[in-house]
C-alpha cells in the first residue's frame, strides 16, 4: 500500500513571470503532475477506458500557501501525501521544498487538493460520482501523521 510519492522538477522559464519567479498558478500544475506520476508509479492512471467502464479523477478543491519564491532553474522537490480517502474521493497534501545542492532544503509552499472519481455509467454519457475504483482503492492508504 502506498501513501506518499516524491519527485523533483526544474523550474522552466516558461513557468515563470517577468521577474523569473514561478507563477503561482503553476504550483497547481506541478501538484497535478505529481499526482499523475504517483499513479503511474503504482501501475495506475488517473483516467481509465476499460471494459469495466470509463472513469477519471476530477479536482473539486485545491489550495496552496506560499512562503518563499521559486525562480527560473531552481529545482524543487514535491512530496505528495495521501491525507484522506473517502468512498468517492482522495485528498492530498503536497509539500514543496527548494533543493539545496542535492538535498531538500526549506519548504517554500504547501498545497492541498481533493479529487472525486467520476464515471459514465449510463448510455447518455452523463458523468456521475462513483466509488474509488477497486484497483486504486487497493493500492492507496492514508499517510501516517
Amino acid at each position: 500500500m502506498a501513501y506518499e510519492y516524491k519527485t523533483t522538477r526544474l523550474v522552466e522559464f516558461a513557468d515563470t513571470d517577468m521577474a523569473g519567479i514561478l507563477h503561482f498558478s503553476n504550483f497547481f500544475r506541478y501538484m497535478e503532475a505529481t499526482e499523475h506520476e504517483f499513479f503511474r508509479s503504482l501501475g495506475l492512471s488517473v483516467h481509465s477506458d476499460s471494459p469495466d467502464g470509463t472513469w477519471g479523477a476530477a479536482r473539486v478543491q485545491a489550495e496552496c500557501d506560499y512562503s518563499a519564491p521559486l525562480r527560473y532553474e531552481d529545482v524543487v522537490e514535491l512530496h505528495l501525501l495521501v491525507r484522506n480517502k473517502g468512498q468517492r474521493s482522495i485528498s492530498y497534501e503536497v509539500v514543496f521544498r527548494k533543493m539545496v545542492d542535492t538535498a531538500p532544503g526549506p519548504e517554500v509552499a504547501r498545497g492541498k487538493m481533493t479529487v472525486v472519481f467520476l464515471g459514465k455509467p449510463g448510455a447518455d454519457g452523463e458523468l456521475v460520482s462513483i466509488p474509488i475504483p477497486a484497483a486504486v482503492d487497493a493500492l492507496l492508504e492514508i499517510a501516517p501523521e
